[in-house]
């Protein structure tokens, strides 16, 4: 069981900003996970993965490769109060769900 999280590199977040929406996406993402799946994943030791996608385009890629596959996801939107002028989708939040099913997704991305 693993939660991966896909970051938008493209928008050159400070490293405050990026982990606050890695966090959201997280959260997110575990909060509309169904309790068992959350439970075995904790019990497994709550892995989570950061891995990075150069724009929204591919990000929404990823969003329906997911979708397609059945495992939850969790699209972030910074409200653009603090960085951002405007809102901005930032990361998206997918799982916790089986290694193999979210490898199956996001297996050729690289870590951020």
């Amino acid at each position: 069981m693993k939660q991966v999280i896909l970051v938008r590199k493209d928008l050159k977040m400070p490293t405050g900003k990026l982990s606050a929406q890695v966090s959201h996406a997280s959260v997110s993402a575990v909060l509309r996970t169904s309790k068992d799946k959350v439970e075995e994943w904790e019990k497994n030791g709550m892995k989570k993965i950061v891995l990075k996608v150069n724009n929204l385009k591919e990000l929404k890629h990823y969003e329906n490769l997911a979708k397609k596959e059945k495992i939850v996801t969790a699209l972030i939107r910074d409200l653009g109060k603090t960085f951002f002028e405007k809102p901005e989708i930032t990361c998206l939040g997918i799982g916790p769900d089986s290694e193999q099913k979210i490898d199956k997704v996001t297996g050729k991305l690289k870590m951020l």
